[in-house]
């Protein structure tokens, strides 16, 4: 029997979201070629024996701040994450990201300065018509310059999750570093309306440019309309 994980609640979010329109794609990889790219306190999961990589390319919606109505240029932009799935030292679980694309300059200084995750400034594009998305992105600043994503993608039919979808998917914390110390925030949202996907086309090399290997093989598909987020502070982690 497949345990659901619950969403935390997040009482004083500091940041409203909604995740619309995504895709992850996620690929197996040895756990120790991931392992050696993570900061100290934080271990790889595995699953079916394998670290899993994913690229989740998506629109971000309705970015806000507590009693701030988002603004209509600032709060909605393409997203593209490439991340894997980690352990703290507390033994919680969340999502360490390699590298988050997106449009919008003043979003990517406030991630790179504030929150200290990996955002960088890239020309991006969602082209949704019935069914079918193409998400595209081309790295401008700090770069790589040359890393670039072209992918198409057919939404499937919705899908039952199973133990590797919520392994893959429901994920509620992540982890950054600030001033050399380990910490995490939630981000509580509902359950994934999660269909299957094919993979019409992809062209990438940013996974690459995390200092990962290139991915071999077909990848699992995923879809999902998506589901509206709320984030948590940091706070230090420190272990059991």
């Amino acid at each position: 029997m497949v345990t659901i994980p619950e969403s935390p609640v997040v009482h004083r979010p500091v940041m409203y979201q909604s995740w619309l329109d995504l895709t992850f794609l996620h690929w197996r990889y040895p756990a120790d070629v991931v392992q050696r790219l993570l900061p100290p306190g934080l271990t790889v999961q595995e699953f079916d024996g394998s670290a899993w990589i994913g690229l989740v390319p998506f629109t971000m919606s309705g970015v806000r701040f507590p009693g701030v109505p988002a603004l209509p240029w600032m709060s909605r932009f393409p997203e593209t994450n490439v991340r894997t799935y980690v352990t703290g030292p507390d033994g919680s679980q969340g999502i360490w990201f390699f590298s988050l694309d997106a449009t919008r300059l003043p979003a990517v200084l406030v991630g790179r300065t504030t929150y200290r995750l990996p955002y960088v400034w890239s020309r991006m594009r969602v082209q949704a018509t019935p069914g079918r998305f193409r998400y595209t992105s081309a790295r401008r600043w700090p770069g790589p310059r040359g890393a670039r994503c072209d992918a198409v993608v057919a939404r499937g039919p919705a899908i039952e999750p199973g133990a590797l979808e919520y392994f893959l998917t429901y994920r509620f914390q992540l982890y950054s570093v600030i001033r050399g110390r380990l910490v995490q925030a939630l981000a509580a949202h509902g359950p994934w309306p999660l269909f299957g996907g094919t993979l019409e086309s992809l062209s990438e090399n940013v996974i690459a440019a995390g200092g990962l290997p290139a991915p071999e093989g077909e990848p699992l598909v995923h879809t999902s309309p998506g589901v509206a987020v709320r984030i948590g502070g940091w706070r230090r982690v420190t272990g059991r």
